[in-house]
């Protein structure tokens, strides 16, 4: 499964001999002193100055750096549109056939694991079953209304009624199956 890199402090690269790098697959040394990441996009190295200004609480080696993510939020930019307090009702409680209904959070980890899965399944079921997602933190009457209480839950709904959910980031095939229930 997919892991979230926060933080990772490394010493100076002119401080680690290249040898010793050069078995390591995905990463290599450069003579300006710092690693170049070949197969990691979004990763860059920050120096220990400019990083501890940004996290007071992390310790830093004095020619240590930290490796920052700079992923943009692709996750959430996809083909399963979002759902807001304003089309809830048009989209879900009105639709003619069922709905996969995705509540998550920019922040959480495993919604971002589960996104995948949900636009995967959007296309699979095309025509038989409409997804949409709800940002819990930008309509969370919605989510008070459904009682999530945990992020990522994704609720089927069929004529306007809660049916089945599912809590967590769970395998596509515990999906296939809570919506293979309600076609």
């Amino acid at each position: 499964m997919a892991a979230v890199l926060e933080t990772l402090t490394i010493p100076r690269a002119s401080a680690i001999p290249s040898a010793s790098l050069a078995p390591v697959a995905g990463f290599s040394v450069s003579r300006r002193s710092f690693l170049r990441f070949s197969d990691f996009r979004g990763l860059k190295i920050q120096s220990a100055r400019s990083s501890a200004l940004v996290s007071s609480r992390s310790r830093h080696n004095r020619r240590g750096g930290r490796i920052v993510c700079e992923a943009q939020e692709t996750a959430v930019e996809d083909a399963v549109p979002g759902v807001t307090d304003s089309n809830w009702q048009s989209l879900v409680l009105e639709s003619d056939s069922p709905v996969l209904v995705e509540f998550w959070a920019p922040w959480c980890g495993p919604c971002r694991m589960i996104h995948p899965v949900v636009d995967k399944l959007a296309k699979q079921y095309a025509g038989k079953l409409k997804c949409y997602k709800v940002n819990t933190d930008e309509s969370p009457s919605i989510a008070t209304q459904y009682g999530i209480r945990s992020i990522p839950t994704v609720i089927i709904f069929k004529n306007g009624e809660k049916k089945d959910a599912v809590i967590g980031a769970v395998p596509e095939s515990t999906l296939t199956t809570c919506i293979e229930k309600f076609l």
